[in-house]
């Protein structure tokens, strides 16, 4: 950030040196040109042909360098076939003014044959008062004063931009260095949190920094969240596990003669909380990605092939928005789904309906059927891991209880109803619907 401060300062304080130093060199030039041309004027104005047909000045021009010889400040006036009429100051010497040439407008031009120094000179063409001879007049001067006037001009830029140029990166260094200082803390504020010795960043910042600490302390949280709850899942997991394990050792120690049949039921007690608890362990690892989007539709018909393969006298018709996705993770959403279509082909009459609405900021799954339907009484209880209402058919009973955890996970929510088309169950699941 520091370099690339320095860099843009270093090319705007150039342009604009640039451009400075052309608008006043080209002002001195202009200033030191007009000077020139206003003496030209008085010399014109102040010229008179004397009788004897020479040019003469009818009051003498003021400036005493023109008394001076060599002295940088030159006149002379030149007509054909007169003589030239030259300043006191150009001794032995003249200027290059060609008879030739007409100059009805001030030219000027740069002398470099004159002996010892580089003249600017301004010409003129005028026929004066009772004469018919065209008159050059011209006036030239060194121009060593205005080239040390703009050496001076230009190392006081030189020195002032690059003290203003020194000044500003100094000062976007110290600028960058004071913005990014809290950074240095919140460094350290993670290094120990990182050693034990912290648990949340609880220091004071600047309004710029906060909302990153707000986030870090909220990524923290959130983190420590998913840790609790693996935690405890394998703690029920442990706990569900300890118990049909003790009957099982019991059973083996005493070589009771029905061993099979309790390794066969508490196998059976133990892969239910095993499933259970791994569907429910995949849903939480995989919520904390913001990103999740999962097509509705998409799932269902995977889940309807699916089901008409397992149940193919069952029919299963589906409607609503086809376009809807929730935020929820693809294999989530067909596990509940699945859940939801399998049980009612299962326990329903042959017809199961699916309906998907868009409401607000979330999407509806609604699972009818057929069936016998669930009392008011029972559907709480039906979400209790293992309940079955109907055992005469295979299952672990497992499949609400996953749906409404992995449901809960996603922040969503399950109901269960009765169906006022098909008089059966009616299974109300709700996911959040991604964000576009």
């Amino acid at each position: 950030m520091i370099g690339i401060a320095a860099l843009w300062i270093g090319v705007l304080l150039l342009g604009g040196a640039l451009a400075l130093d052309r608008v006043l060199v080209n002002s001195v030039e202009s200033n030191f040109d007009n000077q020139l041309n206003y003496v030209l004027t008085a010399m014109i104005a102040s010229a008179e042909v004397a009788p004897d047909g020479e040019v003469r000045f009818s009051r003498p021009l003021g400036d005493q360098r023109f008394m001076e010889p060599n002295s940088g400040f030159y006149w002379q006036i030149r007509g054909r076939d007169y003589p030239d009429y030259p300043s006191r100051s150009l001794w032995d010497r003249t200027l290059p003014v060609d008879v030739n040439k007409t100059y009805l407008t001030p030219h000027f031009s740069d002398v470099d044959s004159f002996q010892g120094a580089t003249l600017r000179m301004v010409e003129r063409t005028i026929i004066l008062p009772d004469s018919d001879v065209r008159w050059n007049f011209a006036v030239a001067q060194s121009t060593e004063t205005v080239k040390a006037d703009i050496k001076r001009l230009r190392s006081t830029l030189l020195i002032s931009f690059a003290i203003l140029g020194i000044g500003l990166v100094v000062m976007a260094a110290l600028q960058t260095l004071y913005g990014l200082w809290p950074l240095r803390s919140v460094r350290q504020s993670i290094a120990e949190m990182r050693s034990g010795r912290k648990s949340r960043i609880t220091d004071s910042f600047p309004e710029e920094v906060m909302p990153m600490v707000g986030e870090l302390n909220a990524l923290l949280d959130h983190n420590e969240r998913q840790a609790e709850e693996a935690r405890r899942h394998a703690g029920n997991l442990a706990h569900a596990l300890k118990t049909p394990l003790t009957v099982v050792m019991n059973a083996a120690t005493a070589k009771s003669p029905d061993l099979d049949q309790v390794v066969m039921r508490e196998s059976t007690t133990m892969r239910r909380q095993v499933d259970h608890h791994l569907a429910r362990a995949r849903a939480v690892g995989r919520r904390g990605h913001a990103h999740s989007r999962a097509p509705v539709w998409d799932s269902l018909e995977s889940v309807e092939r699916a089901v008409g393969r397992l149940y193919d006298h069952v029919r299963l018709d589906v409607t609503g928005a086809k376009d809807a996705i929730v935020a929820c993770e693809r294999q989530d959403l067909d596990e509940m789904i699945g859940n939801l279509v399998e049980n009612a082909a299962k326990y329903g009459g042959g017809s199961v309906f699916v309906t998907v609405e868009e409401k607000d900021d979330r999407v509806e799954i609604q699972v009818e059927d057929d069936g016998m339907g669930i009392p008011e009484v029972e559907r709480e209880r039906i979400f209790a891991r293992g309940a079955r209402l109907d055992t005469g058919k295979p299952g672990t009973g497992l499949g609400l209880a996953i749906v409404r955890d992995v449901a809960e996970i996603y922040e969503g929510g399950i109901t269960l109803e009765e169906s006022e088309d098909l008089g059966g169950l009616l299974a109300r699941l709700w996911l959040p619907k991604a964000a576009v």
